[in-house]
């Protein structure tokens, strides 16, 4: 398949609107359309069925949708690749970072890395664990770095770096704070059930943590009011009303320019091991094998 082939394509599919994904491909409608004609005669199956609101994805063109998302990708790297070697632009790695990485670890890491590596561009993206490892699968990014509390995946080398523990964190007017004044003590979970919870969005592996915690103390769920992709957005609103949340311990130093704290409580609500996740089957570009090479050193002396 060309290249001009497999990018309308995906356009089509991500959008499943012909007019929109024309614009984004910058051809007119038609041609787009014959185009995805002429690729359904080459692979013999239907990819899209036409219906009344739009485009509707076969069960051919998620198929064609997951392996082409990872050529386009090493296309785009072998481009990237020859333009070094020539000299000429620099090469895209993508990122996914969950919120310790993206807010503390790679700051820290991409100063030096750039300086070794001027002709690399970065694109990061935050993200949970629920969305980095299926977009990591699907060849949307290079490489991940987050808590790597999930199975393991065919295809996926996982190389743990070190523990990452989660606290519980709230304002410091909140009601358990003047609690914690008057009496010391660690929390009940029984302290804390009844109040409303601000989470990540799409973090169902941290939700779940919240929610067994409860559970195990045979507690009603407690009430989620927020879930928010930004953990700064969460650090606002906490600080501006009386929910609670949970972050990597690590984090507190950031929560607490918030005028947020941690409330001690009996029992954590979960500890996992951290690290990077790139694919087996690609094979990795130096840009990318000098950015892990930076990490692990980075890591081994800060972490």
């Amino acid at each position: 398949m060309q290249s001009r082939a497999l990018r309308y394509f995906l356009a089509v599919y991500d959008s499943c609107n012909l007019s929109v994904a024309a614009g984004q491909v910058h051809v007119t409608q038609p041609a787009l359309s014959r185009a995805i004609r002429q690729l359904e005669e080459e692979m013999g199956v239907p990819l899209f069925e036409r219906r009344p609101h739009g485009l509707e994805p076969t069960r051919f063109a998620d198929i064609l949708a997951r392996h082409g998302r990872r050529m386009d990708m090493e296309y785009r790297h072998a481009l990237a690749e020859i333009e070094m070697a020539d000299g000429g632009a620099a090469a895209m790695l993508r990122i996914g970072a969950g919120p310790i990485w993206y807010s503390l670890i790679l700051p820290s890491i991409f100063p030096d890395f750039l300086r070794e590596n001027p002709k690399v561009r970065l694109k990061v993206q935050s993200g949970v664990i629920s969305t980095l490892v299926p977009q990591l699968m699907a060849g949307q990014y290079d490489l991940i770095c987050s808590t790597l509390d999930f199975p393991a995946q065919a295809g996926l080398v996982r190389e743990s770096i070190f523990e990452v523990e989660h606290a519980l964190i709230g304002r410091r007017e909140h009601p358990l704070a003047r609690r914690l004044v008057e009496q010391p003590d660690a929390l009940s979970p029984q302290e804390i059930v009844g109040f409303s919870w601000i989470v990540l969005a799409d973090d169902q592996v941290g939700t779940g943590r919240i929610l067994s915690y409860f559970a195990a103390h045979e507690l009603p769920p407690p009430l989620i009011s927020i879930e928010t992709s930004s953990p700064t957005h969460m650090f606002e609103m906490l600080s501006r009303g009386d929910w609670l949340a949970q972050i990597p311990r690590r984090l507190l130093p950031l929560a607490e320019r918030y005028n947020l704290r941690e409330f001690p409580v009996h029992g954590a609500f979960w500890s996992a091991r951290a690290g990077i996740c790139y694919r087996a089957t690609d094979p990795p570009s130096l840009a990318l094998l000098s950015l892990i090479r930076r990490i692990r050193e980075t890591t081994e002396i800060r972490i």
